[in-house]
């Protein structure tokens, strides 16, 4: 199927080297990805070798994992305004267009020929020119970022974070809503200088991101109804029942502990079947719980034993933000000398989570 002429010029123009401050513009609707997996999956199929690598870097299984250049994020954004039939031309000009400027010949390279890096980082003066730092973050992810009773300000525990931090910085904080399917996407290709999104730090996303120091501390916890002392560590499930969800490391925590595992679809029915003395026990994370006390009262449930591993959820930047971390980290060491990240972490959970 040929393309409409007017659809081919906007191929030209957005495969051309695009500086990543400029990205958010070009592409005009930077929507979520996770409806168009089976677009770029398809794509790719068809155009084998001469498009993989060249747009974008794509998991076996079709998921999109980031967008090199922006050039790659506004082919996606293009491909969900074309008809089905339509997608796969408009993937194979831009992968030709791709081809002759030279932009993104290595798979996840992160070059975009004379056009600025999608991967350079956003420097202090940067933010301090602009007066504002944009922050990527969900919405849709209570207690940590969500919008009161459905459509009100966005607020929650790492709005607020966030927004202390611009505070320290002199700056202004501007948040930037996306799914998070597309959100490491949406950092690359510049759309924001940070995310806070609960993101947490892994040596695997150590090697593409820079991390903050951590403003979310937490381990695993074991959960029983009070006043049942039989679980006092995790050599104490064997042989016990614990309500899990399959898909998660919960399950093969409380399966290495020997325990009998009720499969469960999520921490509601988790809890459910726990205070209704149907299970033994549940094992999850303990800011989950936290929430779940402070937003319910009195639960009848207490956490038995913590796990020795925590996890660490911090800022997630670009690769060559460093000057700017640094400044979110001595911002995020004052917040929590004068309490402020103590009070915000008691307004949500009802204790200290920041350390």
């Amino acid at each position: 199927m040929l393309l409409d002429p007017d659809w081919a010029a906007k191929v030209a123009r957005l495969v051309r080297p695009v500086p990543a401050r400029e990205a958010h513009r070009v592409t005009a609707h930077p929507a979520s990805l996770r409806r168009d997996r089976l677009a770029v999956r398809t794509a790719v199929s068809e155009e084998g070798k001469g498009l993989k690598g060249q747009v974008c870097d794509v998991t076996p299984t079709g998921t999109v994992e980031s967008l090199r250049p922006p050039a790659c994020y506004a082919l996606v954004t293009l491909m969900q305004k074309t008809t089905t039939t339509s997608r796969l031309a408009v993937a194979g000009l831009a992968a030709s267009a791709l081809l002759l400027a030279g932009c993104g010949s290595e798979a996840g390279s992160g070059n975009s020929g004379s056009g600025e890096s999608p991967s350079a980082g956003t420097s202090l003066q940067d933010i301090e020119d602009a007066g504002v730092i944009t922050v990527g973050t969900e919405g849709t992810y209570r207690p940590f970022t969500f919008h009161e009773d459905g459509s009100g300000d966005l607020t929650g525990y790492d709005v607020e974070v966030a927004q202390a931090v611009g505070e320290e910085l002199g700056v202004e904080v501007e948040f930037e809503e996306t799914q998070w399917d597309a959100i490491f996407a949406g950092l690359e290709a510049g759309r924001f200088d940070m995310i806070a999104n609960q993101v947490s730090i892994t040596p695997e996303r150590e090697k593409d991101y820079l991390f903050s120091t951590p403003y979310t501390v937490s381990p695993g916890v074991v959960v029983v109804r009070e006043g049942d002392t039989s679980v006092m560590s995790f050599d104490d499930l064997a042989g016990k029942t614990t309500a899990q969800s399959l898909t998660s490391n919960w399950y093969e925590m409380a399966k290495d502990a020997g325990a009998q595992v009720q499969n469960v679809e999520g921490w509601a029915q988790a809890v459910a079947l726990l205070q209704q003395e149907r299970v033994d026990a549940t094992i999850n994370d303990k800011l989950t719980f936290l929430d779940y006390e402070n937003t319910e009262g009195d639960t009848g449930l207490e956490i038995a034993v913590e796990t020795d591993e925590v996890a660490n959820n911090a800022f997630a930047f670009r690769k060559g933000s460093d000057e700017l971390v640094e400044a979110v980290d001595e911002a995020l060491a004052t917040l929590e000398k004068d309490g402020t990240l103590a009070e915000i972490s008691e307004k949500y959970f009802g204790e200290d989570v920041s350390s």
